[in-house]
This record gives structure tokens, sequence and C-alpha cells, in this order.
């Protein structure tokens, strides 16, 4: 995979060692909640047609991200090394945009014979104006980056996440309501969870995903997932969703989810509801009417004839199958996955948010 391009500053030689693609569909999710914020993190403009970041090093070993409007070329290199393929990946001079300092995610590979990976040094002729050195995010802290990277990692993984969830246990009806959606007897609500997640974040590691790294929040889940031990309560039932107990799902620190509760869009918040998640679902009700920018609201392919669905908003991101649950992940809740059962409307709001997804071509 390491073929020379003659493309980076000084005529000197990039050895490409994987790409992504930046376009509405598909991003690294890392450098921002939609296509038009990914741009911005890398100073483009975000033209609909979008580019290919071709990642490499020159001559001396450093890092460079090339960007390039090819976006098919590039498309057609990812698709052959997830396949286990070689492909010479060689994008012609004509469609280079530009040719960025640095990677913004994290590269488990390294072109032979070179020097180790490390930052180009900066040019002197610049007299500092040359933009900073990209850089992947921290995995030992949580922020925007990092949650968006826990909701891509679920989305990958989604089979081996569903597991941890017992649907009869986490989303059955509680002790003084109905199973039509009633509400609880005041005071019988679960309390809330105290918050506290665990210092291992479903975003804070590489990614064990086939291929290069080549795909939107690649570099994750080096980590394997943990076996599930909840110690999930009831949550009370409700037309809108239902939200796993504050038993939660156990993450590899041992940490517990936030709490249960029903949600639905609206503002007061009833005993036991996550207050984030009331906030997430109510804004992913607002996409419906006032569409968001282009790329907060993904589309993938599932099995049978379901979609996954990845969608972000300011402090929250939501992954979900439209013909199954939701998780939702919080800037405010480090580390923790809070499951959102169908309910009675979950499905509808799947749907009309998978009608606005921007899709892979």
């Amino acid at each position: 995979m390491a073929a020379p391009i003659d493309t980076v500053a000084d005529d000197d030689a990039l050895y490409v060692l994987t790409a992504v693609l930046l376009t509405p569909a598909q991003f690294p999710s890392v450098l921002g909640d939609d296509y038009p914020a990914a741009c911005a993190a890398l100073a483009l403009e975000p033209y609909i047609e979008g580019y290919g970041l071709v990642l490499g090093q020159d001559g001396s070993g450093a890092r460079w991200t090339v960007v390039v409007e090819d976006v098919s070329l590039v498309a057609v290199a990812i698709a052959a090394w997830d396949c286990g393929m070689d492909y010479d990946l060689s994008p012609d001079d004509r469609s280079v945009v530009c040719a960025l300092p640095g990677w913004p995610l994290p590269v488990a590979v390294a072109a032979p014979g070179l020097a180790a990976p490390h930052d180009p040094l900066p040019d002197p002729e610049a007299e500092g104006t040359e933009p900073a050195p990209l850089t992947p995010p921290d995995t030992e802290s949580w922020g925007p980056a990092q949650r968006r990277m826990g909701a891509d990692e679920i989305a990958h993984q989604w089979t081996a996440w569903r597991e941890q969830i017992d649907d009869e246990t986490a989303f059955a009806d509680p002790p003084g309501t109905d199973s039509t959606g009633g509400g609880a007897t005041p005071g019988s609500g679960p309390e809330p969870a105290s918050g506290s997640g665990p210092e291992s974040a479903p975003g804070a590691g590489p990614a064990s995903g086939s291929g290069p790294e080549s795909a939107p929040g690649a570099g994750l889940g080096s980590e394997p997932v943990p076996e599930p031990d909840p110690r999930l309560d009831a949550p009370d039932p409700h037309p809108e969703a239902e939200v796993q107990g504050e038993g939660g799902i156990e993450t590899e620190a041992g940490g517990d989810q936030a709490d249960d509760a029903a949600v639905s869009p609206v503002t007061d918040s009833p005993p036991g509801v996550h207050p984030g998640v009331r906030r997430a679902l109510a804004q992913a009700h607002d996409y419906i009417d006032a569409p968001p920018p282009p790329g907060r609201i993904r589309s993938s392919f599932a099995t049978g004839e379901a979609r996954m669905l990845r969608v972000d908003g300011p402090g929250w991101s939501l992954v979900a199958r439209t013909d199954d649950i939701a998780f939702i992940l919080l800037d405010e809740e480090p580390g923790e996955v809070l499951p959102v059962g169908r309910g009675s409307e979950l499905p509808g709001l799947l749907k009309g948010l998978d009608a606005l997804a921007v899709r892979p071509a």
C-alpha cells in the first residue's frame, strides 16, 4: 500500500498508507457533527461532491494528509483494501487540492524503510502562516470527538452491543404502570443515576474493523467488547421510547450507565429520565421539521431490510437500526451508553430520520 505519489511539498513523494472519504454521506466523524463542520476542520469548502483524504509519509517519514478531488478513485482503493486486495492509489496531481501536515486519524502502519512517522518540520519561509499539524483525538479524555467515535464503534459492532441488552428486563413495565404506557405511581420511578461514567470510553481506542483505517471513525475498537454483565432496572413505559434503567451496560471499567426513564420531546423530565437523553430525542424530532446540515444524519446498510442510522447533535450522538432499538451517548456522561427501547413512537422517529439521511452512493 506504500506507493509513492509526487504531490507533497518540494516534489517529495508521498508513500500512501491509507485513505478515507470526506463526503456528506461518509466522513471521519472525529472532525465534526456534520459534513460542513468536518470540512471546516480542514479549512475546506463543503463541496457536495466531497473529497478523498490520502494519508501517508514523505521521504523523511513526515506525516501528510493529501486532499484530492477524485473521490471515485479513493473509494475504489478503499473497497479493494477492505477486500484484502492490493491497489496502487496514485491520484493525478491535477486532482490534488492541498497537502496538510499531520494525520487527523491514528494510523497503525508505517512505510517500510522510512523514519518513524512524525510531524513535518515548520517551513521557515512560511513565517508562521502554515497550518498546525493535524492530530488524532486524545484517547485519554472524553469530549465530542470521542463521543462520536464511540457511536461509530457501536454501529460497526452492533450485534455485540445489542446482545448485552435483555429487552424483557431492560424495557419491561415496572410496578405502578400499565402495559399501555400509563404513568407510574408518584415516587415509584427509579432515582436518577449518579452519572459517573467509566474511565474507558467506547470511542477511546483504535478500531478493529476489517481492512485499512478507511471508514469514518476509523481507528476505533482495539479493545474487545466487554462481556455483558448488566444490572438492569425496568423503565417507565412511554409512547415516545423506553430508556434502560440505572444499572445500564457495564463497560470495561465497570461503570454503570445512566438511569432509565420514559422519554418524549417535552421539557419537564419525570423521575428517572436522563435529561440528556430527553434532549437528544427532542432535538432528533426537530430535525424532521427542520433538516440539519448534510451529514448530521447518515444512513448505511444493515442486515435484512433495515438501515443503520448515525445521528449527531449538540452534545449527543445516536446510533440505531431502523428495525430495532437505539443507543445514545452524551458529552456529559463520559463513556456511558444509554439504550433506548422502541416504545410506540421510536420506529416513526427512526423512519423519519432515515428519510432525511444522506446515503453512500
